[in-house]
């Protein structure tokens, strides 16, 4: 990119981070695999449940609540090697789907281990985990984790990178073809790398630009930005 391009590039990123604020500070505790309190089971829960298309914050993030409060009266599984051995009879009535619960059990248990520390685990598979290949990763091929689950436990376990959603594509596209940058976001790595080169020019990373993409939808007349600021402290 020029640096005509390059400047352009950052009045328009700027234009669409300022309604954010708080939203690095989000993305600093996903890196730091701290969301929802730092219980890797409810991350793992989480995004099995996002991996069937729901939204999130009306009828994702409520169902993990109400997992967390059954986990925390001991009546669901509170760790990887629990999350393993799942019942989906135990856990039916709180969520119907037995492919997320199909998901959440197999993906725990490609990254248990013998340490009981499920934050490292994550951290440790995530590290290690590759992009190019991520479909003959032993997390990749679990039935139910397509790019977007691949990446969101990435991101979770602490790889600042980006999810190639359908949202993330839409709003990626708007900043680049109003930057006027030639930047490429059909192919789902190349969005990924698109992100990245423009976290590299603007200076944002590319987990908040991608965070960013779902922020700045609206749901009514609201930003969801505004609406679910307050909850993103604590998820």
């Amino acid at each position: 990119m020029s640096c005509a391009e390059v400047t352009r590039l950052r009045e328009v990123v700027d234009r669409y981070m300022a309604p954010c604020g708080g939203l690095r500070s989000h993305c600093e505790r996903c890196l730091a695999t701290q969301r929802w309190g730092g219980s890797v089971t409810l991350m793992l829960v989480d995004a099995a449940f996002m991996s069937i298309g729901l939204n999130y914050f009306t009828a994702v993030v409520p169902a993990v609540a109400r997992y967390e409060e059954r986990m925390n009266e001991g009546r669901a599984p509170r760790n990887l090697r629990e999350l393993s051995v799942l019942s989906y009879e135990d856990v039916a009535p709180l969520w119907k789907n037995r492919r997320s619960w199909r998901m959440a059990s197999d993906a725990a248990a490609c990254l248990v281990n013998d340490t009981t520390d499920d934050a490292a685990a994550l951290r440790m598979w995530a590290a290690r985990a590759p992009l190019e290949t991520w479909a003959r990763d032993p997390v990749g091929t679990v039935k139910g984790v397509g790019i977007n689950t691949y990446q969101y436990l990435r991101m979770m376990g602490g790889v600042d990178t980006s999810m190639p959603d359908k949202i993330v594509r839409r709003v990626i596209a708007d900043i680049v073809s109003e930057a006027g940058a030639p930047l490429p976001t059909a192919g789902d790595l190349e969005l990924i790398d698109t992100i990245a080169r423009i976290a590299d020019a603007t200076g944002y990373r590319p987990i908040e630009l991608c965070w960013m993409t779902w922020m700045v939808q609206s749901e009514g007349k609201t930003m969801r930005m505004d609406k679910y600021r307050e909850l993103l402290q604590r998820i």
